[in-house]
């Protein structure tokens, strides 16, 4: 049965600001995702072997214990986002735990192909600022919203802060043969199927950061 005209209506607007809202508040994906890499929530549990239960995640973890109500909150985000699952803790017992998924093996730490610097790389202030100017940079002539949050190009910038340096460094983003060769390195090493589901925003960035 078709839903009168103002019941469409009433649907399309809360799909609109269901939709407007989500994408507001996409940061707290990115920015839950470098906590969980930062606290190491994803070795702990991996090490752990099994999944581990909500008080033995707060007792590993390397955090102030009287925030432990804030841990569920977060780790419900990024079970939302497919990062972490609930699961028995065994055969024999009803209590569940949380346990890696695949996507979360990506983020573990000291593993080939893991993307665990790359994504505090690309989370860091240092490259995050830029963003909030990228307007300005449409409006004015500096070469790159990097130059305009920092006052200089990225490489310059980089020649003082060693944590920048040593992310560029390690991704192969100052090569001499230029911006081509970094984006194919960097085909090279995620896929290129990867690097397309990312709808152009990972080629965006390497333009405004680097043109």
């Amino acid at each position: 049965m078709a839903l009168p005209h103002g019941g469409k209506k009433s649907t399309e607007l809360f799909n609109a600001q269901a939709h407007v809202w989500n994408h507001i508040f996409n940061f707290i994906n990115s920015m839950s995702h470098k906590c969980a890499v930062q606290l190491g929530i994803l070795d702990i549990i991996h090490k752990h072997g099994k999944p581990m239960t909500l008080a033995e995640l707060v007792e590993a973890l390397p955090m102030n214990k009287a925030k432990a109500q804030s841990v569920p909150r977060l780790m419900r985000i990024l079970i939302h986002l497919g990062f972490f699952m609930k699961a028995k803790i065994s055969k024999c017992e009803e209590e569940t735990g949380y346990w890696i998924t695949p996507a979360s093996r990506l983020l573990l730490k000291d593993k080939p192909l893991s993307v665990a610097p790359f994504l505090l790389a690309m989370l860091d202030l240092v490259l995050t600022e830029p963003w909030h100017h990228l307007s300005a940079w449409f409006e004015n002539e500096n070469s790159t919203p990097f130059d305009i949050a920092h006052g200089r190009m990225l490489w310059k910038h980089a020649g003082q802060e060693p944590r920048l340096n040593s992310y560029i460094y390690k991704y192969d983003l100052f090569s001499t043969s230029g911006k081509k060769a970094r984006t194919k390195s960097m085909k090279k090493k995620y896929s290129i199927p990867v690097l397309e589901q990312t709808n152009g925003k990972f080629l965006f960035a390497l333009y405004l950061f680097y043109s």
